[in-house]
């Protein structure tokens, strides 16, 4: 909408002044027409970096950023050509509405707004130094306020859908997992904001079972989803031998790697011994952590087994051979199928197997016989017995070494960078030897490369900014000038999340990059008419600035309302899956209410003090070929 607001205006104030609709729309068009390319030109140049971001988060944004480019191209066109074309067939002059109560309340308002803005707008030229301070130490600010901000990689859903693993003890059997499920469950189920519930073993380990539970919604509910965990948490926490470990779904989950809890830490090693002595002592340090909370682990390498061994000896007397007992147990506990029956509409299978109370203890094998080659049942007690020992469940690999991934979950109001730091720490409190690597995986993993590249996302951003701009105006000095505008708003854009507890996530980032083309335009509005007034006009820069930020006060207060007031519904809008729109809103939304306050006054005080300069420079480059002359005429 900038572009359209900014040529309307301009054509709007020839209007007022008498001329012709046609004529105002070819004047105001072609006066606006170059700072109408220079924003546009510029904000496409903020999503260069975006569009050239590798990963997972460059992947995800590319369409954001073709999208956006793509409709700011489409805009320039429309806004220099039909645009126009619209306010010479459409618009007239103001005078028949200026009788009107509402057009006469908006002017006076107008004006006095206006008026306050060139008395306070003196003061600031005839003492700039206060003001350039001030901006230093916007940018020291801005610097200070992204280093303490608290830091997240996407922000935490309520998509209305949780998921959980139950983990029981490595012994356990099937039977008792079975119910270890249905007794959380049950609990569960009783919750007030649970609507479904669906769970199930067997999919992998004995000892671990899936549940997904589908949430009322959000009105009728009154509580988060991250809530309903929390009050579960504690319920739950009663059933002995088995624990359930949940995690709100969420529509964007970076990192193939699955866990019981959202994070993960990976430990690596060669040597298997090393990697199971130090995961549980790395494990029993996180559950002292108060920012982490469901720390567990992967690692099975405390299952029970039952190992039959023969007296081969005794079989071989009694005639029987290790085939038999073989065909026996599997008999008893493999369910073999023996027979099929037949009806009219169906067909039934018949399973051999011993009765399921005959299932749950090895010492059922002492009610087991084995037929011998002369026919005579044989006892398996009379030449086996079976041994009880530990054995790993699984062993995970990650690429060619074993792995231990453990997993955690976040604390209510915790921020996953102080929640990383602290594993680190961690890690590096219990001494962990050389041999045995941590590293972050999954979501964790992903934020961590996230957060590396973020100062230098940025900058990219910048930079492209700063190029095109000084390829516009063939300049390296105005493109400082319009920069300059930039700290301000990442000012307001930090304070507005410190202020509303919201994480610097990648959609937070994202309206900062996207603040950077929105803000800028303040300066282009401001620097192109104050430039033009000093080659026609033939007066001072402060002059030439001075009458730019008045003359150019109504098109930046309407464009800057226009983003504001658009961002309002993301920074205020609530319903399923809100939290991952609410950075957007909140940045651009705090970011140019400090922005339109300070740039207001920052921007022409950088154009003096830069003019100044580039007036210096200017005379430095006249006076060197005839210093050069001089001093080859010089004798000796």
């Amino acid at each position: 909408m900038d572009d359209a607001i900014v040529v309307i205006e301009n054509i709007s104030r020839y209007l007022e002044q008498g001329m012709r609709p046609k004529a105002a729309a070819l004047r105001g068009a072609k006066e606006i027409g170059f700072t109408v390319l220079s924003m546009s030109t510029s904000l496409v140049a903020v999503f260069i970096p975006i569009l050239l971001m590798g990963g997972i988060v460059g992947r995800l944004f590319r369409e954001f950023a073709v999208t956006l480019t793509i409709a700011i191209c489409v805009s320039l066109v429309v806004s220099l050509t039909l645009t126009p074309m619209m306010c010479a067939k459409f618009l007239r002059s103001q005078h028949g509405r200026k009788h009107s109560f509402i057009y006469r309340a908006n002017e006076r308002a107008f004006e006095a707004v206006h008026g306050a803005y060139a008395k306070s707008l003196r003061v600031v030229l005839r003492h700039p130094q206060m003001t350039l301070v001030i901006l230093l130490l916007t940018v020291a600010i801005n610097i200070y306020l992204y280093v303490v901000v608290p830091k997240g990689f996407f922000p935490q859903q309520d998509t209305g859908r949780i998921g959980g693993s139950i983990v029981a003890d490595q012994d356990i059997s099937f039977a008792a997992m079975r119910e270890k499920l249905h007794q959380m469950m049950k609990i569960v189920q009783q919750d007030p904001a649970i609507e479904d519930l669906e769970g199930f073993t067997g999919g992998g380990t004995l000892n671990v079972a899936s549940a997904w539970a589908q949430l009322k919604p959000l009105s009728e509910r009154k509580a988060s989803a991250d809530q309903v965990i929390n009050r579960l948490r504690g319920k739950l926490s009663h059933i002995p031998g088995a624990t359930l470990y949940m995690q709100a779904a969420q529509d964007i989950r970076i990192g193939g790697r699955g866990g019981n809890s959202q994070y993960q830490f990976t430990l690596q090693s060669d040597k298997l011994d090393d990697l199971n002595e130090w995961a549980p002592k790395l494990l029993a340090k996180l559950k002292t952590i108060p920012l982490v909370l469901d720390a567990n682990s992967d690692q099975q390498i405390h299952g029970l087994e039952s190992r039959l061994v023969i007296d081969r000896s005794t079989a071989s007397r009694l005639g029987i051979s290790p085939q038999d007992v073989d065909t026996t147990l599997y008999s008893a506990f493999g369910q073999r199928q023996v027979s099929t029956m037949y009806t009219g509409i169906n067909q039934y299978h018949v399973i051999l197997e011993v009765l399921p109370e005959f299932q749950q203890n090895p010492s059922s094998l002492n009610s087991i016989y084995v037929r011998a080659n002369n026919g005579t049942a044989v006892p398996m007690s009379a030449f086996t017995h079976y041994q009880t020992v530990m054995n790993s469940l699984t062993v995970n690999h990650q690429g060619q070494f074993p792995s231990i991934t453990l997993s955690f979950a976040l604390a209510p109001g915790t921020a996953l960078s102080d929640a990383v730091d602290a594993v680190q720490r961690a890690e590096d409190e219990i001494g962990m030897p050389a041999n045995v690597h941590g590293a972050f995986a999954g979501t964790a993993q992903a934020f961590q490369a996230s957060l590396k590249s973020q100062p230098l996302l940025i900058t990219a951003a910048l930079l492209a900014v700063y190029i095109v701009l000084g390829m516009l105006y063939e300049s390296y000095v105005h493109p400082i000038t319009i920069i300059s505008t930039l700290p301000s708003a990442g000012v307001g854009a930090l304070l507005a999340l410190l202020i509303c507890g919201t994480e610097m996530t990648v959609i937070a980032l994202i309206g900062i990059i996207l603040l950077i083309g929105i803000v800028k335009k303040n300066a282009i509005l401001m620097i192109d008419f104050a430039l033009e007034a000093e080659r026609r006009d033939g007066i001072s820069s402060k002059e030439a600035i001075y009458q730019a930020c008045l003359l150019r006060f109504r098109p930046i207060l309407m464009t800057t309302m226009a983003a504001l007031l658009g961002g309002l519904p993301l920074a205020l809008g609530t319903g399923t899956g809100s939290e991952l729109r609410k950075p957007l809103g909140i940045t651009i939304v705090g970011g140019l209410m400090l922005s339109q306050i300070l740039t207001l006054y920052t921007t022409p005080v950088v154009y003096l003090y830069l003019a100044k300069l580039q007036r210096m420079f200017g005379r430095t480059q006249q006076l060197r070929p005839k210093l050069q002359t001089l001093l080859t005429d010089t004798p000796g």
